[in-house]
């Protein structure tokens, strides 16, 4: 009988805080179970980089990569956070020092129409006992956001019948690292039995004991670090006889005296290093309210209505996190401010349908108040105050577009960031709107452009 172990980690987003176990676990599982004659593979399942950590911002996710190289990964995917949270140059560049094999299988370099020159397409491996493995990759698609840097994102069905034939046949096994979301995985599950196993992630789901849907293994270990995933394998003969997973509860494992100021040390290099690129000087406070309109909301409206060259444009009070204080103001004080990796759109609307769209944000105002809400981009605790700059709404209850009556089958747009996109209050910018996502810049560089321009150095 031969045993093989797969170990994997998910939609760790930058929890360095939780790093020193992760890789002390890692290293040594392998290491004891390698002595023991195990085959051991270990995978990340992406994710792994978020921006909202002051190291991953300053290094453009570098810094994550020389920590995963610690682990010797065989392979990873990418999530959301590396595919559409980096600039196209960033994303070309994040994996020149990474000592193990990207795999993606369904995004496609739009300018060359061919698979990027980081990543492959899947990987073969051999056991001792000669056992073949093929390693295949999917991520979840946002095409109109992958494309604004050149990048395609292709469906599912549309990829893996052709990548499945090149493989059966030619392997024992086949793993799909999934960044995909549970229910993506149960409909492949179903729908492509050649898969084996799948080891998820994206929807930060945690399958304590995995789930086996049509003979295929699904494993995930939840979200942050807080889990590390281990699948164990059983075969006779090259076929797979057993499958099973289970995940370690990082808490419960054992802390060394260096572990605090190693993480510490994660957070302090980073803020050293935005730290050091000075934005302006503030002659003032900008104070910031996430229930109601601020001084620094104004800003981040007047930022972004300049940078799109519009004349509306909405926010919600809960992005801003922070006051930026009166004197030097340096990226590292901007990200702490604006944390989320979001990018700004516009959004092409008829008066009609602007109308109605403002009639949802008036619905939906008091609850969102104090909604808290997590993901998406949103990296705050509560999404706050709707606020909308160059619309007004009179006592009778017209809506005014700068003092001037909308007129239904006029053209209006306005800016706003992303996030409005994806959930689920504001109905009428997807469903109606023309969107353009302007994919070069976060929100914050938006904000810190516009105070270079306001409060010059």
């Amino acid at each position: 009988m031969e045993k093989i172990t797969i170990l994997h980690t998910n939609d760790i987003h930058s929890h360095l805080e939780n790093w020193p176990k992760i890789r002390r676990f890692l290293q040594s599982e392998k290491i004891n179970l390698e002595r023991q004659g195990q085959t051991v593979l270990t995978f990340d399942i992406g994710d792994a980089i978020d921006r909202v950590h002051p190291l991953s911002e300053a290094t453009n996710g570098k810094a994550n990569i020389e920590l995963m190289n610690t682990v010797k990964y065989d392979a990873v995917t990418i999530g959301n956070n590396e595919g559409i949270g980096n600039s196209r140059s960033q994303l070309q560049h994040l994996y020149d020092d990474a000592t193990f094999d990207i795999i993606i299988d369904n995004v496609v370099d739009g300018e060359v129409d061919s698979r990027p020159s980081w990543a492959t397409e899947y990987k073969l491996m051999e056991t001792a006992a000669g056992t073949k493995i093929g390693i295949i990759a999917l991520t979840a698609p946002f095409p109109m956001t992958y494309e604004m840097n050149g990048w395609e994102s292709n469906q599912i069905d549309t990829v893996l019948p052709t990548l499945l034939k090149k493989l059966v046949g030619k392997v024992d096994v086949i793993i799909l690292l999934s960044h995909l979301g549970l229910g993506v995985d149960r409909k492949v599950a179903q729908k492509y039995p050649q898969i084996d196993i799948i080891l998820g992630g994206h929807s930060h789901h945690l399958l304590k004991s995995g789930e086996i849907v049509n003979d295929s293994l699904l494993a995930a270990a939840g979200k942050w670090g807080m889990y590390i995933g281990e699948v164990s394998v059983e075969l006779e003969n090259h076929n797979i006889t057993q499958k099973n997973a289970r995940v370690i509860e990082t808490e419960g494992l054992p802390e060394i005296s260096s572990d605090q100021a190693e993480i510490a040390g994660y957070r302090s290099r980073g803020e050293s290093m935005l730290t050091s690129e000075v934005i302006t000087n503030l002659p003032r406070d900008l104070n910031t309210s996430w229930t109601q309109n601020s001084e620094l909301m104004q800003v981040a409206l007047k930022a972004i209505e300049l940078g799109t060259k519009t004349d509306i444009a909405m926010l919600n009070g809960g992005l801003l996190l922070k006051n930026l204080q009166k004197g030097v103001v340096t990226k590292n004080d901007l990200h702490q401010t604006l944390p989320h990796p979001m990018r700004v759109i516009t959004v092409k609307l008829t008066g009609y349908n602007l109308i109605r769209l403002m009639q949802e944000i008036k619905k939906n105002r008091s609850f969102l108040k104090k909604f808290p809400i997590r993901g998406m981009g949103f990296r705050g605790q509560l999404f706050g105050e709707v606020v909308v700059d160059g619309l007004t709404e009179q006592e009778n209850g017209e809506l005014l577009y700068h003092k001037q009556k909308i007129v239904l089958d006029a053209y209006y747009t306005f800016a706003t960031v992303d996030h409005f996109m994806y959930i689920p209050f504001f109905p009428t910018i997807e469903i109606t709107g023309e969107i353009t996502i302007n994919g070069k810049k976060f929100l914050r560089d938006y904000v810190g452009d516009y105070l270079k321009i306001e409060f010059s150095v």
